[in-house]
């Protein structure tokens, strides 16, 4: 038993430092949002009594409330929207299958491979000749259809029983009507796991924004950190803070969500 113990000390050790390293960068982050600029250089790893300061500089510097307002106002929306969109896709690709959805699915996956910086440019040409450019639809329209999240659904959908979709039908239930109150509940673990991923990659995406939002008013947190390094002079405390403030939504609904996440996640590779 003894040396069954002693083989597992380096498993523990590896998994001790991982973790360190893991928690290490947010500890940081925490410690550096309290600190002056001249300490976050120097490393310093204990907290300091700026965060006050930090706090209203920000503010005075740039629009805090408005860049949280349109960050969750495009992650909410481009959320909502790509669960509406990309469950409809799985569900149809799956529940009326045919050989000419799957050779259509097979050009959607290829059509992950294509980088977005290849499409930028005609997206920002196509939303400019309808005018479209530092609005909300702009922002959103490019993401609420992804390959990947279809292929999520299509993939949770196999497990789902036709039988049941066939009795709907029996009973007088409209399509409409099977996919809202029978398919839907029944995928609420993948729903969760593609509601976090594209709430995260919503939230944090910034270089469409940048482009398609011209005017700073219209600004989302990831811009607004970039224009704190815009000048001469970088306050870091500052800088850490804003950090801070733009990592927690994020961080909020993955611990809200991260159990249904590891199920959908799972269910939907089966």
């Amino acid at each position: 038993m003894t040396n069954r113990k002693l083989r597992r000390v380096p498993g523990y050790v590896f998994l001790s430092l991982a973790a360190v390293a893991s928690v290490f960068p947010l500890y940081f982050m925490l410690v550096s949002a309290t600190n002056t600029s001249q300490d976050v250089l120097g490393s310093r790893l204990l907290p300091g009594g700026n965060l006050i300061a930090n706090f209203t500089n920000l503010v005075a510097s740039q629009n805090l409330g408005s860049a949280l307002w349109y960050s969750t106002l495009y992650a909410v929306a481009t959320t909502v929207l790509a669960l509406l969109v990309c469950s409809i896709a799985g569900y149809g690709f799956e529940v009326y299958h045919s050989r000419g959805k799957d050779r259509l699915m097979a050009v959607l996956l290829l059509a992950m491979m294509i980088p977005f910086a290849a499409t930028m440019i005609p997206l920002f040409q196509m939303f400019a000749t309808f005018k479209m450019v530092n609005s909300t639809f702009a922002v959103i329209l490019p993401a609420i259809a992804t390959p990947f999240l279809v292929l999520m659904f299509r993939q949770a959908s196999r497990s789902f029983p036709h039988e049941i979709i066939e009795a709907a039908r029996i009973d007088g239930l409209s399509e409409l009507s099977i996919f809202g109150r029978i398919y839907l509940p029944t995928m609420r673990s993948t729903l969760a796991a593609a509601a976090v991923i594209t709430f995260m990659a919503a939230w944090n995406n910034f270089l469409w924004p940048k482009v398609i939002l011209v005017n700073n008013a219209y600004q989302t947190m990831p811009m607004l950190i970039s224009n704190l390094r815009a000048g001469y002079v970088t306050d870091y405390g500052v800088l850490m803070l804003a950090v801070l403030i733009a990592s927690l939504p994020a961080m909020v609904v993955f611990l809200v969500l991260q159990r249904s996440f590891a199920e959908g996640i799972t269910g939907a590779i089966k």
